[in-house]
């Protein structure tokens, strides 16, 4: 029995440990002197580069480094010595902009990267998206067409995923004709009442959702939609071969012509999500909002753009904004369609159709704006440019130094400035 017991002792020690893998002891930190990350054109920044192992300095650490405007760098250096584990970096911008440090540090043949972002002056960013002349026409007539077909919905019960608080269905409904669908996680309160809406759009890629259970426990409807017209509760690597396969690289589809460009059925089923939402008994009527971040960011606008039913929008690094700017060699928004210097006029002409800027133009509703000046898939060029011209009731939350994540302070704001939305707060 002793021997039993000291093995359960010795397996109990053991597990936690396997699990408790975090972060490196090499660190790469890049920081600039103004705390806010900030400062006005023609100021100078100054960059402090730090190489540490187990939190003191490394000497004679190899590095390189790239410095200059987000995404179009003017200065590479390879294989750099610093003696003391440190350098300092000075930078200046005439035009609003950002401006990044990167440096890789080679430690035993291993890489580790760090890097830092200035803004100079970003609030006086404007965006290069053209916006054609019949892009609320051309809207208009999407969404008329879509709504003559009846919503037909169906709807699937999910025990499995229930609560004593809150039941979730698997449901569908018509998108932009008969035989297209949209399919998401419908999450309702056990309780009777009416209650406000959430809709949650999602990041670029291929995958199942869950729902958001815990916000409708709190108290209101919530309706997480995939894009795809697939259903959302399959295995992921069924998802993944979609990916590899029919759905590869979809966000490329039809650039050059509106009509079929992939995401004309997107964002018109993230409408339809809102005629779904406003044909449940349960939706008190007054109070919808839509939230996503990535590319779930651009859907935000769109829908708040094209639906006035929706009151407030939280967008989190809102990818798909100013495509236009790469043209003239300034970053833009993922998927960097224009990244290359391609000039191609059609696909140009057919991205105006799908730039989250001219969603944003139109956004009317109070809405909540997070991004990181370190993302390197969605630029904070884009997302402050976008930011600067919303002349709707708005909110910015900067978390200068997140990349394409989020971090926990940002993640407990965001969902504290929704539920104060909804009146759950």
């Amino acid at each position: 029995m002793k021997r039993i017991i000291n093995l359960l002792l010795l397996t109990i020690t053991i597990i936690p440990v396997c699990a408790q893998i975090r972060g490196n002891s090499i660190e790469v930190s890049v920081t600039p002197d103004h705390k806010d990350w900030n400062y006005k054109t023609g100021e100078t920044a100054e960059f402090i580069v730090n190489v540490r192992k187990s939190g003191t300095l490394l000497d004679n650490v190899k590095v390189d480094y790239e410095a200059g405007p987000v995404m179009y760098p003017d200065t590479k250096k390879t294989d750099v010595t610093l003696k003391d584990g440190t350098m300092k970096w000075k930078a200046s911008m005439k035009t609003p902009g950002f401006y990044r440090l990167k440096v890789t540090a080679h430690v035993n043949g291993k890489d580790y990267e760090g890097l830092c972002t200035a803004g100079f002056s970003p609030e006086k960013i404007q965006p290069k998206a053209k916006c054609p002349d019949d892009f609320d026409k051309f809207w208009k007539e999407t969404l008329e067409r879509a709504r003559w077909n009846d919503l037909d919905p169906t709807k699937r019960l999910l025990p499995e995923r229930c609560t004593k608080d809150v039941n979730v269905y698997e449901v569908s409904f018509v998108n932009d004709k008969p035989g297209s669908r949209i399919y998401g996680i419908l999450c309702l309160p056990v309780k009777p009442g009416k209650y406000p809406a959430l809709l949650r759009v999602p990041g670029a890629g291929v995958r199942p959702y869950s729902g958001d259970v815990w916000t409708a426990s709190q108290g209101a409807i919530t309706l997480e939609i995939g894009i795809h017209g697939i259903p959302v509760t399959m295995e992921q690597n069924v998802y993944d071969r979609m990916l590899d396969g029919c759905l590869n690289n979809y966000w490329d589809t039809n650039l050059d012509n509106p009509d079929r460009n992939y995401y004309k059925r997107v964002v018109t089923g993230a409408v339809r999500a809102v005629d779904y939402i406003a044909s449940l008994p349960e939706w008190n009527g007054t109070s919808c909002g839509v939230t996503g971040s990535s590319q779930g960011g651009f859907l935000s606008l769109a829908t708040a753009a094209l639906d006035k039913r929706i009151t407030f929008l939280g967008a989190v690094h809102d990818a798909m904004c100013d495509y236009e700017s790469e043209v003239e060699g300034i970053a833009g928004g993922w998927p960097h369609y224009f990244y290359n210097g391609e000039k191609q006029e059609a696909r140009i002409k057919g991205a105006r159709y799908y730039d989250g800027v001219n969603f944003a133009r139109r956004v009317t509703c109070p809405g909540w704006y997070s991004f990181g000046y370190n993302d390197d898939v969605v630029p904070p060029n884009s997302s402050y440019g976008t930011y600067n011209i919303i002349t709707a009731p708005k909110t910015l939350s900067v978390y200068q130094k997140t990349g394409h994540y989020w971090y926990q302070e940002q993640w407990d704001e965001w969902l504290e400035w929704l539920f104060k939305q909804m009146g759950l707060r």
